[in-house]
């Protein structure tokens, strides 16, 4: 199914008399706009109105480009509940059911416009707070909710979880949700977690600190500890350094549920990922020590696997937002900042579908300078 046929299915928030315009002519121009680099309304107008053969070609009824102040009162009007939905049904029509790892993280877009010295997060009601769920083998983001102002990540996480059909899955969350409510909620939906230990588990981290620290220097792999730890170590050479990860996995069975389940449903590890980097110019060693606790069994290379990816939605789709797509000196507010970060993010995700070299920024300038070059994009998939 196309996007467009999906858009057909939400529900138009404007009056009869006010729709000059079809819902999917809107969507699909502002689509097209963001892809080939537009940031506000404006911009999208005038995209629209430089490239009217090429939407006169797939709506031969087209008459006029939308205004911009069209494009803001109809994001502004549209729940974003109901786009959010389409956008699922999408990802899943696209992808089918994904078994993979799917990293959880938020993103504040702080609307860099409206701050200043005193205020620096924005006017009241500004500030647009995002929690998103990456799947990271296939590169697209399942889903997104608005973290509420008088809530944070931690109520809004549960959420998504619930939204999407995590079955077979392994959840990676930083250390804010390491939380009792957030691991059981991940265990009803039958997927698997690994949640980051820090400060806001004191004790909990120093316990486990204390227990994996303990092993240090042990053979592991005498029969006496072999069925309960496990041990996965790599090694990589770049940058002009040496960097050593190992990860350390404890899997007790009936103990660790005795120490840790009182406090988080379904845990059967502790983790420990040791990293070591070495400069080969300076000989200047570094140390760095975190540790997880996971529903996971005795799976240690697994578990280092599905940690390192947890960067993934940082850097494949935060940091492309942030700095492809200039999403935090976005002026938008309500509705309309909330659509658009999904436009954004459906955007990024077509564009990374074309495997030709270049940066996300090259590929939007191609593609607003070439029509053949957005022809390509969308007919990867099927817009």
């Amino acid at each position: 199914m196309s996007l467009i046929s999906l858009c057909k299915q939400l529900e138009d928030p404007r009056i009869d008399r006010k729709k000059e315009h079809s819902l999917e002519v809107i969507v699909y121009i502002a689509l097209c706009a963001v892809i080939c680099g537009s940031e506000s309304w404006n911009e999208i107008e005038r995209f629209g109105i430089c490239k009217f053969d090429f939407f006169k070609r797939r709506f031969p009824d087209l008459v006029k480009i939308p205004s911009h102040d069209t494009f803001n009162r109809f994001f502004s009007l549209l729940k974003p509940g109901y786009f959010e939905l389409v956008f699922r049904d999408w990802v899943s029509e696209l992808c089918g059911k994904y078994e993979g790892v799917v990293a959880i993280d938020g993103k504040m877009l702080r609307g860099a416009s409206k701050c200043s010295k005193d205020n620096p997060f924005g006017k009241k009601g500004f500030k647009l707070h995002m929690v998103s769920a990456w799947a990271v083998s296939n590169g697209i983001s399942m889903g997104q909710v608005k973290v509420d102002d008088k809530s944070n990540e931690i109520t809004a996480i549960p959420s998504l979880i619930k939204s999407l059909d995590l079955q077979d899955c392994i959840v990676t969350i930083d250390a804010i949700a390491c939380q009792t409510d957030i691991a059981e909620v991940i265990i009803e939906n039958n997927a698997d977690y690994i949640l980051a230990l820090k400060a806001n588990q004191k004790n909990r981290l120093m316990d486990v600190e204390r227990w994996l620290d303990e092993m240090d220097g042990v053979d592991i792999d005498r029969p006496v500890y072999r069925s309960h730890y496990g041990k996965y170590v790599t090694e990589e050479v770049s940058h002009g350094r040496i960097e050593t990860r190992e990860c350390l996995v404890y899997s007790p069975g009936k103990i660790m549920e005795s120490m840790l389940k009182d406090k988080f449903e379904g845990v059967k590890s502790i983790v420990r990922i040791s990293t070591e980097r070495l400069e080969v110019a300076t000989k200047k060693l570094s140390v760095e020590k975190r540790y997880y606790i996971t529903s996971l069994g005795l799976k240690p290379k697994e578990i280092s696997e599905a940690i390192r990816s947890h960067w993934d939605i940082e850097n494949r789709l935060h940091w492309q937002l942030d700095v492809s797509f200039r999403e935090d000196a976005g002026r938008k507010v309500g509705n309309a900042a909330q659509n658009f970060s999904l436009i954004n993010k459906i955007a990024l995700y077509i564009i990374k579908q074309d495997e030709t070299k270049g940066s996300v920024a090259a590929k939007r300038k191609n593609a607003g300078w070439n029509d053949e070059y957005l022809f390509k994009l969308l007919n990867k998939i099927k817009i």
